[in-house]
């Protein structure tokens, strides 16, 4: 008899979105075209000064909501309850937006439309195009991921979105390029955060080719069975399971390709704290706290023990063999 041992990551199919959403589709739209209502968790976490916010007006329908539910990839599970989409979506950095964690009315202000995505740098023909264009490119799907902050907190989400190494694909780098540099949005005008000159706006983050590649690099367009919030990174947010959660940037607008080494927002910030690979690793402490363990949001009992490459390893340790001279752990 062959008997399957779950692995670290997985879970069963019944903590994916909730099968209802998926044979419901003509009411889950409706509700959508309301605009999703964004409430404050109770939960609160020390360190949190202040609560989640409540945005106090519907925010705008998101034209890609006709796309979601999407169906849920098997191979990307989990072995712990999903977080209450309450809570993921009203406790996360936004910088953009402000330092508090309770971004959601200051996000709101984001508008969706006109959203132009520039495809750039080494590849064989740059191009600009609108992302409800590229969506339609893209073969979406939903995953269940951990995801691991660098300020020792983590949640379990299941994203939808593609993997971005059809966006890769779709780009058509040259045999030159050797990273992908991720830019954010820079407007200002509805992003008070990025009113602080002390600062380096736009958020910009980076990977190597073979990370963008591999089969967990993940830009999420969507959450919950709907499509993303604004104060999660709507409409394009990289999402990359097995690093810190700084290295996911958010409100994508440009992919440059290209054969020198990104350095993003927080590394221009401060090296010494925040380095270019920030791959999970609970043995090597962040220069102000340990990485040891993790508070898990929604979940009572303590702090639970961190695992290296936040349970992934058997999909990218392979990615740093033989980096010994490199920092890979923040």
């Amino acid at each position: 008899m062959l008997i399957k041992i779950p692995k670290g990551w997985e879970r069963p199919m019944s903590q994916a979105t909730p099968e209802s959403l998926f044979t419901n589709r003509r009411s889950l739209v409706k509700a959508l075209a309301a605009g999703p209502i964004l409430a404050a968790s109770p939960f609160l976490l020390s360190g949190c000064d202040d609560a989640p916010q409540v945005a106090k007006a519907p925010p705008e329908p998101d034209p890609s909501a006709h796309l979601y539910p999407v169906e849920q990839n098997p191979r990307y599970t989990l072995d712990r309850p999903i977080t209450p989409e309450k809570l993921a979506t009203s406790y996360n950095n936004y910088y953009e937006f402000g330092s508090s964690k309770s971004v959601v009315r200051e996000s709101q202000a984001l508008p969706l439309r006109p959203w132009l995505v520039t495809i750039d740098g080494l590849v064989e023909k740059p191009i600009e195009i609108g992302v409800d264009e590229l969506l339609k490119k893209m073969p979406l799907e939903e995953r269940l991921y951990r995801h691991r902050c660098v300020e020792a907190w983590s949640m379990d989400v299941p994203w939808s979105g593609f993997g971005l190494k059809a966006l890769v694909d779709f780009a058509k780098p040259t045999s030159n390029a050797r990273f992908l540099q991720m830019t954010s949005f820079q407007n200002p005008e509805v992003a008070q955060g990025q009113k602080s000159s002390w600062y380096p706006w736009p958020y910009v983050e980076g990977v190597t080719l073979a990370e963008a590649t591999n089969e967990l690099a993940f830009i999420a367009t969507g959450a919950y069975g709907k499509p993303i919030p604004k104060q999660n990174g709507s409409p394009l947010r990289l999402t990359l399971p097995w690093k810190y959660g700084f290295k996911s940037a958010k409100g994508l607008v440009r992919f440059t390709f290209t054969d020198k080494r990104p350095v993003g927002f927080w590394e221009l910030i401060q090296a010494k704290e925040y380095g270019f690979w920030a791959n999970v690793n609970p043995e090597v402490s962040h220069p102000r706290w340990s990485q040891a363990r993790e508070r898990v949001l929604g979940r009572d009992g303590g702090k639970v023990p961190t695992r290296l490459y936040n349970g992934y390893g058997e999909f990218v340790a392979g990615l740093y063999k033989d980096m010994k001279d490199e920092r890979l752990f923040i």
